[in-house]
């Protein structure tokens, strides 16, 4: 199991952050990944438009996950309609 921050951002309404990220939670744990930390950014504006919108929620996730499963991990995150965009960066020892 390595180290991963996962920055996620989802719609600002609120039904829809809601759906989109207890997808996200039920995705990460059918894949064994353990949620260190939540760390939620607020809403923002975004730099360019996502599917016709300009501001977004952000919440950064500290997890433990296996390399393996990340391949897979994105493409299950590709069919959650709430989860705008996300991005998996790795840890390094220093950064723990």
């Amino acid at each position: 199991m390595r180290k991963y921050e996962l920055m996620t951002i989802y719609p600002v309404e609120e039904d829809k952050f809601k759906a989109g990220s207890d997808l996200l939670k039920a995705d990460l744990a059918k894949f064994g990944v353990e949620i260190e930390k939540e760390e939620p950014f607020g809403d923002r504006d975004l730099t360019y438009e996502i599917n016709k919108l300009r501001r977004g929620r952000f919440v950064l996730l500290h997890i433990k996950a296996n390399p393996a499963k990340i391949s897979e991990m994105d493409t299950q995150f590709h069919l959650n309609t709430n989860l705008l965009k996300y991005l998996f960066v790795l840890k390094t020892e220093k950064d723990a």
